[in-house]
């Protein structure tokens, strides 16, 4: 049978796509965050979304705004999760904070339920040994923007089942998505070389050997990237960007992953990409 009902948790940049995406292709959708404001946001952001892909989908049954937001509850109250038959968690990149979730979710959802940690860097197998279901607890990155990317990057931990990569895998296909299933290590495959790159392209720009535009310019031009390693940095969020090369450093002990300090002062200064309007390039908001 289909799944029907999914919870998404964290209503940033990564669950409001999530959600649009689920809520498109007719689930029905269980957001949750900490705050009405949070959430609020985020309707916005779906709201704007839908409309900005209808104007360039030549799609008669494209999903008008109204009728995907009636898919979704947006909420701050963990209960409602009792209903959901899949979860897909996006919060920060933060041990203590996914630990909380994941040892409250535990408690909460039917015991057949499937979790699936949309990190950035953070161990499946860590992520499944605080709950009692770690079979059941699979990794699924998805890519951003979540409702225009074909292809997630899917996790299986130590203790993940065959079952529950079948599971998740269904699920993508009712998405309109494929998955390609690695195993699991920090990073996994695209976030260990990913955030490398960028954070040696943002060493480039501290040691003044050439411009954002230039570095972006030469992976462009020369490589045939849609994106350079800084605007990609950009848009993930430089305080994401910060926080996985973190875990990689952490978990790896190795100091290629050290975080370059330009990297740390940007996001000291609030300096985060297109979420807020400025990172190494300026955006309107």
């Amino acid at each position: 049978m289909d799944i029907k009902v999914v919870g998404v948790i964290g209503a940033g940049v990564m669950g409001v796509g999530v959600s649009q995406s689920l809520a498109q292709n007719n689930h029905q959708v269980i957001i949750l965050d900490i705050s009405k404001e949070i959430l609020e946001r985020a309707k916005q952001e779906i709201r704007n979304n839908v409309r900005f892909e209808s104007l360039f989908t030549k799609n008669e049954k494209m999903n008008k705004p109204e009728d995907v937001l009636t898919r979704i509850k947006f909420s701050t109250d963990y209960h409602l999760l009792a209903d959901a038959e899949f979860i897909i968690e996006n919060a920060t990149e933060k041990w203590q904070v996914k630990k909380d979730i994941y040892e409250k979710i535990d408690v909460i959802c039917p015991k057949d339920t499937v979790f699936a940690a949309n990190t950035s860097a953070i161990p499946i197998t860590r992520i499944a040994s605080v709950t009692k279901r770690p079979s059941q607890v699979i990794g699924m990155h998805f890519m951003n923007p979540v409702p225009l990317k074909p292809v997630v990057e899917t996790i299986r931990g130590y203790h993940t089942s065959e079952a529950t990569i079948q599971t998740a895998k269904k699920l993508l296909a009712q998405m309109g998505k494929e998955c390609i299933l690695v195993n699991d290590s920090p990073g996994f495959v695209s976030n260990r070389v990913l955030m490398l790159t960028i954070n040696e392209a943002v060493f480039l720009l501290q040691d003044q050997v050439a411009t954002a535009e230039e570095v972006d310019r030469i992976f462009k031009t020369c490589f045939g990237h849609k994106m350079g390693p800084l605007e990609t940095a950009d848009l993930i969020g430089l305080d994401t960007i910060l926080l996985s090369i973190e875990v990689l450093y952490d978990s790896f002990n190795d100091s290629k992953y050290r975080p370059c300090p330009l990297l740390k002062k940007m996001v000291d200064a609030g300096l985060y990409g297109r979420k807020n309007g400025q990172g190494f390039y300026t955006y309107k908001l």
